[in-house]
């Protein structure tokens, strides 16, 4: 009798704390079952959801021990179950990031998934851009486009425009003829900002948000703000928005309670992406809008840096909690 499950080898942790506790394991790798797909992990793509995550501080909490982590990667289909239809062995795909990843986390060299946890990847499009693509890209589509309605003409203002989302807001919003105002901590990295397609570039430690932005809009204020640090600085964003402007929070590196604008009407969205790519339709429209972008040139994923192996996990999280680099973070398999 032929056996089911086979053995792979996975980045795990077995307890909270930081990048140290990261551990390169055999884990046992089961054959796909009734729509799922296994696929080949060829490169994978680094998320500051996944460093919350890991220390405890994410919106689920691990499952310990021998928790699994990662929601991003590029490989190849090995094998498919039964009923899955659009999927082959030796079709290029991408992890849909739309999963537990305590449960089905893509940092191992093959993995199982759900078929709604699987798209193609963009025809010509290779592994390490693929890994970097697809989180921070749709997250930026679904927040800017599908959430916020981002229309051409707007000031956006997008906050943490370093990170791999952030760098892909300002190139969607590019792409959508909106203007994209970045904002930083620091002058450090103020001419990479405006060199990736920052329109203009605030830095926070050193001028008054409101102020800035009102100076650019000629007093009329932004018409959406894509922030994905939400806490007492949420406030400001709202102030500097046009009345019955509009706020789509997606993330929460400061931990404090968000704190309001009186700039009233103001409409406010939470976006989480998995909700939006759950569904068969949002999937559809993000990868159409993603991959013709990587096509036309409007769209290139910024890579701060590429890790080879599963051994670097550790030193790849280092880097990321830095906050020293400017986009993407990729580790090859």
């Amino acid at each position: 009798m032929t056996s089911t499950t086979d053995t792979t080898t996975a980045v795990v942790f077995h307890e909270l704390g930081g990048p140290e506790v990261l551990r390169v394991e055999d884990v046992e790798l089961r054959a796909p079952g009734p729509g799922e797909v296994r696929f080949r992990v060829e490169a994978i793509g680094l998320n500051r959801a996944e460093a919350l995550f890991r220390s405890g501080t994410y919106y689920y909490p691990a499952t310990l021990p021998g928790s699994r982590l990662g929601y991003e990667a590029a490989g190849v289909v090995e094998a498919v179950g039964e009923g899955v239809d659009g999927f082959a062995p030796g079709d290029p795909v991408m992890a849909a990031a739309n999963f537990d990843f305590g449960v089905h986390g893509v940092y191992a060299e093959r993995v199982v998934l759900p078929v709604e946890s699987v798209v193609h990847r963009p025809a010509g499009v290779d592994a390490v851009t693929s890994a970097a693509v697809w989180l921070t890209y749709s997250t930026a589509y679904g927040g800017l486009l599908e959430t916020g309605g981002l229309r051409p003409g707007d000031h956006v203002l997008i906050t943490g425009a370093s990170s791999g989302v952030g760098t892909a807001a300002l190139q969607i919003a590019n792409r959508a003829g909106a203007v994209p105002i970045a904002t930083t901590r620091t002058d450090a990295k103020r001419q990479r900002l405006l060199d990736l397609g920052a329109a203009h570039v605030i830095t926070t430690d050193g001028a008054d948000l409101v102020e800035e932005v009102r100076a650019i809009t000629g007093g009329r204020g932004a018409a959406l703000a894509f922030d994905a640090i939400g806490g007492p600085a949420f406030r400001a964003l709202g102030d500097a928005l046009v009345t019955g402007g509009t706020m789509v929070l997606y993330g929460w590196l400061d931990p404090r309670p968000v704190e309001l604008s009186r700039n009233w009407p103001l409409t406010v969205h939470t976006y989480a992406n998995g909700a939006l790519m759950r569904t068969g339709t949002g999937r559809r429209r993000a990868a159409g809008f993603i991959g013709s972008g990587l096509r036309d040139g409007s769209l290139a994923p910024v890579i701060a840096e590429t890790f080879d192996g599963l051994g670097r996990m550790v030193d790849a999280h280092r880097l990321m909690e830095s906050n020293t680099h400017t986009g993407k973070i990729v580790v090859r398999v």
